[in-house]
């Protein structure tokens, strides 16, 4: 929640920010204060934030890394959901062998390929409708360490078994088109008025959509069910974050002026 708070309102301005204002909008988003002064600590202590002090007051700047990774996240959060190029029916296929007793690499890997929209059909394979991310996959599996025991295909499906079934096999998308659904339900009421209502949604509607791109492996149209809830979810989302962007964003600096 810290990093969605950080992301949504510190990144675009570039300013440092003060502890008692980090502390107040979490708490209205149900944080206690000794849990977000923890949550400042443990993210300073990553690397992410760095501290200054005016006489008895702390604030703080994110890190050339903080920034880094929080502009790397808003990339993938805000372009999330937006339309996906036609597909011309090619697979990424990637077969990658790590021995059952290496179970942290093993998670790592799973964690990490997942992220990158890949699914797994079967034990050691991994694939995408998505041959674009054969770069990206590389320096997974090179970083991993895992070169000399991994190869990669790209090419149509073939004629044996049913694409379908594969999909099925390498993704749930009834559990995907249900959190889809739970985001509807959650968001497509009656918005807020009161400032500080709208910037305190703001930060939900961010942070319930940031775990999509780990979800949603986003497969093309051809593969997904009909009328698919994903769709109707990035347009939900899209709507309100630029509807409630202005408004949340003055009602920050008021905060932060006060400190």
């Amino acid at each position: 929640m810290l990093l969605t708070v950080l992301g949504e309102f510190v990144l675009p301005r570039a300013q440092p920010v003060w502890t008692q204002t980090l502390v107040d909008v979490m708490g209205r988003l149900g944080v206690e204060q000794k849990s977000a002064r923890q949550a400042l600590a443990r993210t300073a202590a990553e690397g992410l934030l760095t501290s200054d002090r005016e006489g008895r007051r702390v604030r703080w700047s994110l890190s050339e890394s903080g920034s880094r990774l929080l502009s790397d996240g808003a990339a993938r959060i805000y372009g999330f959901g937006t339309p996906a190029a036609a597909w011309d029916g090619r697979w990424l296929v990637l077969l990658v062998s790590v021995p059952e007793s290496r179970r942290r690499l093993r998670h790592r890997l799973r964690t990490r390929l997942a992220w990158a929209g890949l699914g797994s059909p079967s034990p050691g394979v991994w694939i995408s409708p998505d041959p674009g991310k054969q770069a990206e996959v590389a320096d997974v599996v090179a970083d991993l360490e895992l070169d000399e025991v991994t190869s990669s295909f790209v090419g149509p499906f073939g004629a044996i078994g049913a694409e379908a079934d594969m999909v099925a096999q390498a993704w749930d998308l009834a559990e995907v088109e249900a959190a889809y659904e739970e985001f509807i339900a959650d968001f497509g009421g009656t918005g807020p008025s009161d400032p500080d209502e709208i910037m305190v949604r703001q930060v939900q509607l961010v942070h319930a959509w940031r775990r999509f791109p780990f979800l949603d492996p986003r497969l093309p149209a051809a593969l997904l069910p009909h009328a698919w809830a994903g769709t109707r979810a990035a347009e939900l989302f899209d709507t309100l974050h630029s509807r409630w962007e202005g408004p949340a964003r003055r009602r920050w600096d008021e905060r932060s002026a006060i400190g």
